[in-house]
């Protein structure tokens, strides 16, 4: 029978799945104190990094509605819980993990969809969001101005074709 506090746990951790954008499961086996901290840090401001029982993760998990390997709970386990960019959370843990060869990335979850490690290293690679967009509206905003210049032209052609037959009237007038 589940303990008050374990169920209270299960509880958090479902409401931490659920509120999530994304998770993001680690081996932490190795690391101080301190390390561990500055891989908070780096995470950014959206995102929880919390040390979670395995039994009570995995149930959590199915509770929330997400499956998840059995392998992914297997050895210490801590979870990054993503509110906001995945990009920026996968970026950190990625550059944490080849600085501390101790933090191993063993899976996790993206809107839903659960995720190797590979796939979240894949992540890291992508550019931000903000960059994205700015490339987006870089390029829309290029198309705009071929557009302006292209309706530009128009009239102007247009205007440079009736100078060019009045000047050739004139020319047919002056002649006869």
């Amino acid at each position: 029978m589940a303990t008050p506090d374990k169920a209270a746990a299960v509880a958090e951790l479902t409401d931490k799945f659920r509120s999530s954008n994304a998770a993001v499961l680690t081996e932490y086996r190795g690391l101080t104190v301190a390390q561990l901290k500055t891989l908070r840090r780096s995470l950014g401001e959206n995102a929880q990094y919390a040390v979670v029982k395995n039994t009570l993760t995995k149930i959590a998990a199915n509770e929330a509605g997400i499956t998840l390997d059995d392998q992914l709970f297997a050895g210490p386990t801590a979870v990054a819980f993503v509110t906001g960019d995945p990009v920026e959370s996968a970026k950190g843990l990625r550059d944490f993990a080849k600085e501390n060869p101790n933090l191993v990335i063993k899976g996790g979850v993206l809107d839903g969809k659960a995720l190797s490690a590979d796939e979240i290293k894949k992540l890291a690679d992508l550019e931000s969001r903000e960059v994205l967009l700015a490339k987006l509206a870089g390029a829309l905003k290029g198309k705009q101005t071929q557009a302006a210049q292209v309706f530009q032209a128009l009239p102007s052609k247009l205007v440079r074709t009736v100078d060019a037959l009045r000047a050739k009237q004139d020319e047919q007038g002056g002649a006869e």
